[in-house]
């Protein structure tokens, strides 16, 4: 073992869950002010290395996200970004869009609708059918809608069952 390894024993972790499962174990551990989630194909000699293994697949980024808050997390370093965390605009862009579309659904014009998101003062004065808000603002309904339109087909698959015939 490299001095550089660490050693974690995941069936002595304070506030930690380990359980068995079919396809192995799988372990919460609450590590740096998160709980990292862990699977096992078997349970590990207590204070073994800590060896991780990434499949090369679809999800390749997110579980390297996870292993680097796991490692930070063991090194006493801050942990950065959760890996499913949105960066700040996309979720300021999200929150104007179900916004934009609470004001679709209630019957606003898109001029309401961009005086409500981006504030009366910076379209009174302006030529709307050349604004750019105008246009920004009609991108966020559609996006609202879209992701509203998304929503409720997951919501209508997931409820679904599969030996119903209709």
């Amino acid at each position: 073992m490299s001095p550089e390894s660490h050693q974690l024993d995941v069936t002595n972790l304070p506030g930690g869950e380990i359980r068995r499962a079919p396809d192995g174990w799988h372990a919460i551990l609450p590590l740096g002010g998160a709980k990292h989630r862990l699977w096992l194909s078997k349970l590990p000699a207590s204070g073994s290395a800590v060896v991780l293994d990434l499949p090369l697949d679809a999800n390749f980024e997110l579980r390297l996200g996870a292993a680097r808050r796991l490692w930070r997390a063991l090194e006493h370093r801050p942990l950065g970004a959760h890996p499913l965390a949105l960066p700040a605009l996309k979720q300021r862009q999200l929150i104007l869009a179900l916004r934009a579309q609470d004001g679709w659904q209630q019957g606003n014009s898109y001029r309401q609708i961009g005086q409500g998101l981006f504030g009366s003062d910076r379209i009174a004065g302006r030529g709307w059918k050349t604004d750019d808000l105008r246009s920004r603002t009609i991108r966020l309904v559609k996006l609202g809608r879209r992701l509203m339109s998304l929503r409720c087909r997951a919501l209508f698959r997931k409820g679904r069952r599969r030996n119903d015939s209709s």
